[in-house]
């Protein structure tokens, strides 16, 4: 039986790839900080971790390596958002966002790699359209999520000797928790809250689509429409692709 690891697993994208991966059969451990939410069986495992925390995160840690020594998928899917003006956000605020998008998948990446690398598995990495672009409104994320693909794009090339892919799937606006925003005061909230989106995914069409580039082992998988539109086009004419990211998330 194939062993995933998926951070953020209380999420509503964590929890869509785990019902996916239910269905091929595959033993599915799911970290988070609040599993409350998540039912215990033979094949589904919540372990809470709060990615943030070093003792926190190596207890964790030990946990999986009590239950396998064998990592076939180790999915960084956790990660909060900063809603707001560069100008009304603080250094704190800034940090405590690439403390949990980047920081956090960095440390469990280390924590995870013998037993990825005893499979032959694969680390894929939950970027965003912030990750290969800008995002007006989104400095701290997007800067987080363009360090998150910059590590993994380069840990690939170090893991390729041992027979592990290294992927990143990035997708657009996915419908986690529309209508639960709980925006703090520094601005940060939950992943897929935000109201200023466009064309949003359910986190089972993102799942499907995540798990359609792990099957064909692509380095980069853009998901969704506005995703695909954007990884092209920030290519071809990123000046352009900005003037119309800002019209379609400021409204201008």
């Amino acid at each position: 039986m194939k062993t995933a690891v998926i951070s953020g697993g209380a999420g509503g994208l964590g929890r869509a790839l785990d019902a996916a991966l239910q269905e091929r059969g595959w033993r599915v451990i799911l970290i988070d900080i609040d599993i409350s939410i998540l039912e215990p069986t033979e094949t589904r495992i919540p372990i809470r971790c709060d990615l943030t925390d070093a003792k926190d995160l190596e207890a964790a840690m030990s946990q999986v390596m009590a239950l396998t020594d064998r990592v076939d998928l180790a999915v960084y899917n956790a990660g909060i958002t900063q809603i707001g003006a560069f100008e009304t956000t603080d250094d704190e605020s800034h940090r405590k966002v690439f403390e949990v998008n980047y920081f956090g998948a960095v440390s469990m990446a280390r924590a995870l790699l013998p037993a990825v690398r005893t499979a032959k598995g694969t680390h894929l990495a939950i970027s965003s359209v912030s990750g290969f672009s800008p995002l007006y409104h989104r400095t701290a994320y997007a800067a987080s999520k363009h360090a998150l693909e910059g590590f993994f794009k380069s840990l690939r090339s170090e893991e390729r000797p041992y027979g592990v892919d290294t992927l990143i799937a990035a997708p657009s606006f996915v419908a986690t928790n529309l209508g639960n925003d709980q925006r703090q005061p520094d601005g940060t909230a939950r992943p897929g809250s935000a109201t200023d989106g466009m064309d949003y995914m359910s986190p089972e069409n993102a799942a499907r689509d995540i798990l359609r580039g792990y099957d064909k082992r692509r380095p980069m998988t853009p998901i969704g429409r506005i995703a695909r539109a954007a990884w092209w086009l920030n290519r071809a004419a990123p000046t352009l692709y900005q003037r119309i990211m800002e019209r379609r998330i400021d409204g201008r």
